[in-house]
């Protein structure tokens, strides 16, 4: 099996998965498109044994998924429960609750506070994977929210799910967050950046903006990612259209979304 296997990031389709026939038609699309694997994000309620029933018919692997940080700390069995169910090892939390973003104080407090889930989902043989926006690196001093995060959070439960539109548009170099992150990421998310003539950043297809492939592509091999969710927040296209061009792209570029 060649890494990282190209997965498709539900929450660039949201606007087809708010209720479970939609849900069900969009997993079916995914996979006629290309992809074999998904990350559960952004859906309308459903049930757990629903949701991998139609997962499972379609012929998708669920990889990840985003919960919130309140499910995390509330309903901590159920989502143990979940992601068993659907045999999915890694719990991904999309974005730092806004209490801890305030100060230099706040991000140390969620990267303990976060850490302690983690052991827990450890504990179950699970995996927690931290999504990151641009807001962590917002400087304090001379360090910066995501270094912060890096530095307090346990280095043996806490791992990361980096955005590389969202590194490179927090300032960074996202080869050298991946990288860093050595050890401590299997999940990525795939994610291009173009600009336009109003000079603001752009939320494009995969090999269809300016960042670094190649470079990024040796980067997770060389640590070990194992899956690449590709996300689109915004699509200037049909969502499906988006996610068809960048499996295509990422295709040329050497990679598989072939789940063995």
């Amino acid at each position: 099996m060649s890494y990282p296997i190209i997965a498709a990031q539900l929450y660039t389709v949201r606007d087809f998965t708010k209720i479970p026939k939609d849900i069900e038609k969009t997993f079916k699309k995914l996979k006629e498109i290309g992809y074999n694997a998904v990350q559960v994000s952004g859906i309308g309620p459903i049930e757990h044994e629903r949701l991998k029933h139609m997962a499972d018919e379609a012929g998708l692997k669920i990889c990840a998924t985003h919960i919130s940080f309140d499910k995390l700390e509330d309903d901590f069995d159920d989502v143990v429960k979940q992601h068993k169910l659907w045999d999915c090892e890694y719990v991904g939390l999309g974005s730092m609750p806004g209490e801890y973003r305030t100060n230099e104080e706040g991000f140390k407090n969620f990267a303990h506070k976060a850490s302690e889930i983690a052991r827990r989902l450890n504990d179950q043989g699970l995996k927690f994977v931290y999504h990151n926006h641009n807001f962590e690196f917002t400087r304090f001093g001379n360090t910066t929210g995501m270094d912060i995060i890096f530095n307090e959070s346990d280095p043996d439960a806490f791992q990361f799910e980096m955005d590389t539109f969202w590194v490179q548009a927090g300032g960074a170099n996202p080869v050298d967050w991946i990288k860093k992150l050595k050890g401590r990421m299997e999940v990525i998310h795939f994610k291009d950046m173009a600009v336009g003539l109003d000079m603001k950043p752009i939320m494009s297809e995969v090999g269809e903006g300016n960042l670094n492939w190649k470079d990024i592509i040796d980067a997770c091999k060389d640590i070990g990612v194992k899956w690449a969710p590709v996300e689109q927040d915004i699509c200037k296209r049909d969502p499906f259209e988006s996610l068809s061009i960048s499996l295509k792209n990422l295709k040329k570029m050497g990679l598989s979304s072939e789940v063995k």
